[in-house]
Formats: structure tokens, C-alpha cells, sequence
């Protein structure tokens, strides 16, 4: 396959290369509301934001209260569903009953930012004066999140991570030490963010804008730029020339200057904005053809980040169906999820640069929190199905499409995999499921059949359809309803729906401890076929859909 690149844009030895960041959101400033003069007879609320043990340390600020400050009331309450959740009728009592709030606490990558922005929504639109309690490790996070928000002021407190699994008296010391960060007693702190003035600490955020080019230079100067300013995934690129950029933006009827959509690493950290003309800058460097192109624009256009900043470090995984596949060369078959074919290596690797960039950033300590990484992020396990050798019908139809459309899907997580080699004779429902009770439950599964294992799952357990085999999958995934509720992750994101009666969740939090529940929700569930028939191996990977897009709108 010829991969030739057009030469670079060069002026007085000095190349001329677009900049691949995206456009940041404006931002409207905000004020607090008006802190109180004393907390004596005051009525403050400790809000648990339900994520690992958060309330443990709420308790340990209300019983501090209990014995330095007795004249002041002090309602322990918990957020109504998961951290994300915009708790309108809880942010309404308080105003009502209440003076005050302290919300926390914040220690992961997305419950830091939500709490940061209920904190924020509590002291501007419900004149609420509020402190928010973070670990010392997301000080970065919160202070992105304040300044998005418009309220760069927003008082937050810090203590050491971490907070999950700490005994009273270790939780205790953290309340009554000081803050990590600044040094002060956490306590003295939060006392002061709710009556004394807040002092400005911050600038005004000033109008930010994204320039087209960045400033012309040598190639191995660029080459330094783009490394330094973290806009590549570690590894070389190719720069992002007006020639090559035009090359790539020939391969779309689409207009330059149309925005495809708005990113940001997660929910509450402002979302960029980015056109046509972005996405193929980062479409070059990841060193893509321009046959590709429409693919990755519809990438874009899920406006699902392929650098998500979730401390759990997920992945995104990209499934690619209808006669694109063929038409640019996407493998398939054998070594179709591995490094072994340019469009699946060039398609994800832009999937993942475009989003970085377009974001506003994925900066390890920053913009990504991930604790361990993933190194599926380098191309977002990018592949297509084997429609061919598939028994049942494609993703994409079960998605609404129709066979003859060129469609992206795109599923996050990635975080757990389990792999098998066919199906035994006697004991294949049971390896079945044991395999099933490895998949994190917070996603749900996705199998990654082989063809001769999709036709095995035909032989022995009938399943013709595709809905069939889910069906299956939803009443083999059990576990005794003790064990899978007391599961931290199903704590944090799981329950609280179940406590606010989502069903069939609020149902099942009914069973006895020793009764046997579905893992998974049956929609959730999906089944793809890939590979190249060596053997019968196949994989069941723990991810969530999160969109299918039209490959063919973006031509």
C-alpha cells in the first residue's frame, strides 16, 4: 500500500503548520453568594456525594461540630442518585431550611468535578454559601472546573487522598490536621470559606482563543513544539502541513469551517468546540490516508472522548461495519484488534489524538487522572466486523442501519477482559459464566467472537440470532444479590440509581442476600464477530456502548 506524504509548506526554511487544538468554551463569570457572619445557630448541611466512603469523612466533620461548635446544626444528607446527578430538590431544602453547605467529598476524576459543580450551581443560583472537600490529588481538576464554571473563586478545602477504606480515627486526623495543599487546618478553612470574605485568589479568566497556525519553524523545532505542549501521544507524527491538511479535508464534501461537535476528558470540565479543519489537522499527524478521513469525522462527531479522565483509565474501543471496510482496507480477519493493518492503526490513533487535543488537553496530573492507564488508548482497539464470516447480522443492523450503510460505533470501558478457546461439550455454560463474573459490572460485556466460535455458540446452544446469545448472556451473568450490591463500583454508580427506583434496579435491591440477580442490563449487552479462524479463540470485554454514528454523513 503506497503511504506517501505530501512534501511541507516551507518559507525562508521555515515550515508552516496548523495548530490541532480545539476552541475553548466561553466562559460567563459568576459570583458567590454572601457568606454569613457567624455559623453560631446557623443550620449547615454536610452533603455525601456517594463515592467511596465520602460519608465516613462527613461524619467526622459533623462530629467536630458536635464538639467545637455545638450551637451549630448540622444535618448530614446524601446526594438523591449517583455524584452526577444535578440534585434540584436537595439544593432547594437547603436554601429553605438551611444557611450553609459543605459538599464532598471529591477523589476521583469525575466526582471531583461534579462535586466542584454543585458547589457552584448551590452558591450562584441558589445564593448558598459552600465549601467543597476534595482530596489533595485533584487540585488541579477542581481549579480547571471552577474557572470553566465561571467562579474561579469557589472555596475548596483539600485532604490527603485517600479516602476509601480509612478507619474513624484515620478519617478524624485528616478533618482535624490541615490541608494538604495550603498548608491551614482544614477545618479553620471551611469555617472561614463560609463566613469570612473570600478573598479573589484568582484572575478574571481571560477571553481565550485557539490560533489557526502556530508559528512557522524548522521541522525538528515543530517536531519539539508539538512534543512539549502535549499534543502527541508520545510517539512521532507527521506534521500537520497546509498541504497534507488540505489533502485530507479533499476526501469530505464537508465545509472546513463546520463545527462537527464539542469534547471535553469528562462531564463538568467545559466542552471545546472543533470543525472539519480540526479533525484533519489531528487526522495527519496520527498519519492517516485520506480515504480515512470520513471514518475519523464521524469519530468526531459521536462527541465521545477517547481520552476520558476517569481514574479507573478506560479505554474506547471502535467497531467499523458496512463496505467502508473494504473500500479503505480495514482488516477483519486475522490480527484485526493488533497493530497489523494501517486504516485500523491510523483510524484509532487519530480517534484518540483528535480527542486529546480537541478537548483542551490530556495531561497526565491534569486532564487525565487515570491511575494505571491504558495502553488500549493508543488506537482504541480500532477494528472492523467480519460481516462475511459473521452467522448472525452486523452491529450496525442491529443498530437501525441498513446493511449497505458505512457505520462507527464506539464503546468505553475496556478495563476488564476474559478469553476462552471454543465451547467444551459438556461444561460450556458454566466456563461461560465463569468467565462472565470477571467483567467489571459497571459496564457490561461485549463479545468478541471468533467466527468458529460464533457458529460454535449456534451448534450448542442454538442461538441463531444474535439476541438470542444476549439473552443467554443476561440469565447466565448471576450473582448472589449480597455479594454484587456491596461491589464499590456498583456503590458508586449502580445503587443510587436503584435507591431513586430505576428499575429493574430498585427490584432487584429488593432480593435476599442469597439470591441470585442478573449482573448486566440485557440492552446493554452486545456481541460483535472478528478474526481470522486460526482457532476458535474469542474475548468478552467489558465496555459500554456509547454511540453509532453514520460513516456515509461525513463523506
Amino acid at each position: 500500500m503506497n503511504i506517501a506524504v505530501p512534501a511541507p509548506h516551507i518559507v525562508e526554511n521555515k515550515i508552516i503548520c496548523f495548530n490541532p487544538v480545539g476552541y475553548p468554551p466561553k466562559v460567563a463569570k459568576k459570583s458567590l453568594a454572601p457568606r454569613l457572619e457567624s455559623l453560631d445557630g446557623k443550620t449547615v448541611y454536610l452533603i455525601d456525594s456517594r463515592f467511596d466512603d465520602s460519608i465516613e469523612l462527613l461524619k467526622e466533620v459533623a462530629n467536630w461540630f458536635a464538639s467545637h461548635m455545638p450551637a451549630v446544626t448540622v444535618r448530614l444528607v446524601s446526594l438523591a442518585g449517583y455524584y452526577g446527578r444535578d440534585d434540584q430538590e436537595l439544593w432547594s431544602e437547603i436554601k429553605a431550611n438551611g444557611h450553609a453547605a459543605i459538599i464532598g467529598v471529591g477523589h476521583c476524576s469525575t466526582c471531583a468535578p461534579a462535586v466542584s459543580t454543585h458547589a457552584i450551581t448551590m452558591e450562584t443560583k441558589f445564593g448558598i454559601p459552600t465549601v467543597a472537600i476534595h482530596t489533595s490529588m485533584f487540585d488541579k481538576v477542581v481549579r480547571s472546573v471552577t474557572r470553566m464554571g465561571g467562579l474561579p473563586d469557589s472555596p475548596c478545602v483539600f485532604v490527603p487522598q485517600p479516602v476509601m477504606g480509612k478507619s474513624a480515627p484515620e478519617l478524624r486526623a485528616d478533618v482535624e490536621g490541615n490541608d494538604p495543599v495550603t498548608g491551614a487546618p482544614v477545618m479553620r478553612e471551611i469555617i472561614e470559606a463560609l463566613t469570612g470574605n473570600v478573598a479573589s485568589k484568582h484572575p478574571a479568566e481571560s477571553e481565550r482563543s485557539t490560533p489557526r497556525f502556530v508559528e512557522a519553524a524548522t521541522e525538528a523545532e515543530l517536531h519539539d513544539l508539538f512534543l512539549r505542549n502535549n499534543w502527541t501521544d508520545q510517539l512521532p507524527i507527521v506534521l500537520p502541513t497546509q498541504e497534507r491538511v488540505a489533502a485530507m479535508l479533499a476526501a469530505t464534501s464537508q465545509q472546513a469551517d463546520k463545527v462537527v461537535g464539542r469534547m471535553q476528558p469528562t462531564p463538568n470540565r467545559g466542552s471545546w468546540e472543533y470543525t472539519v479543519e480540526k479533525v484533519a489537522v489531528n487526522a495527519v499527524m496520527a498519519g492517516a490516508r485520506p480515504e480515512y478521513f470520513p471514518v475519523i469525522l464521524a469519530l468526531a462527531a459521536s462527541e465521545v472522548t477517547a481520552r476520558g479522565s476517569t481514574s479507573s483509565s478506560g479505554s474506547a474501543m471502535v467497531v467499523v461495519n458496512g463496505p467502508i471496510r473494504q473500500q479503505i482496507g480495514m482488516n477483519c480477519g486475522i490480527g484485526a484488534m493488533g497493530p497489523y493493518n494501517h486504516a485500523n492503526a491510523t483510524i484509532g490513533r487519530a480517534y484518540g489524538l483528535l480527542s486529546q487535543n480537541l478537548q483542551g488537553g490530556s495531561v497526565a496530573g491534569d486532564t487525565f487522572m487515570g491511575s494505571l492507564g491504558n495502553a488500549y488508548t493508543y488506537n482504541s482497539i480500532t477494528f472492523a466486523e467480519n460481516e462475511e464470516r459473521s452467522p448472525w447480522e452486523p452491529l450496525h443492523v442491529q443498530r437501525g442501519y441498513k446493511a449497505e450503510d458505512s457505520v462507527v460505533s464506539v464503546f468505553f470501558g475496556c478495563r476488564s477482559t476474559t478469553f476462552g478457546l471454543g465451547l467444551r461439550k459438556d461444561y460450556w455454560r458454566e466456563h461461560v459464566r465463569d468467565m462472565l463474573v470477571a467483567v467489571d459490572t459497571v459496564t457490561a460485556p461485549v463479545l468478541l467472537l471468533d467466527p468458529i466460535t460464533a457458529r460454535q455458540f449456534i451448534d450448542r446452544g442454538g442461538f441463531d440470532t444474535k439476541q438470542k446469545l444476549i439473552r443467554f448472556i443476561h440469565e447466565t451473568a448471576q450473582m448472589p444479590a449480597g455479594r454484587y450490591w456491596d461491589m464499590q463500583l456498583v456503590q458508586n454508580y449502580i445503587y443510587p440509581n436503584a435507591t431513586l427506583g430505576v428499575e429493574p434496579l430498585a427490584t432487584r435491591l429488593k432480593a435476599k442476600p442469597d439470591e441470585l440477580i442478573p449482573m448486566f442490563l440485557e440492552e446493554a449487552i452486545n456481541v460483535v464477530v472478528v478474526g481470522g479462524e486460526t482457532n476458535g479463540y474469542w474475548q468478552i470485554m467489558g465496555a459500554k456502548h456509547r454511540a453509532t454514528v453514520s460513516i456515509d454523513d461525513w463523506r
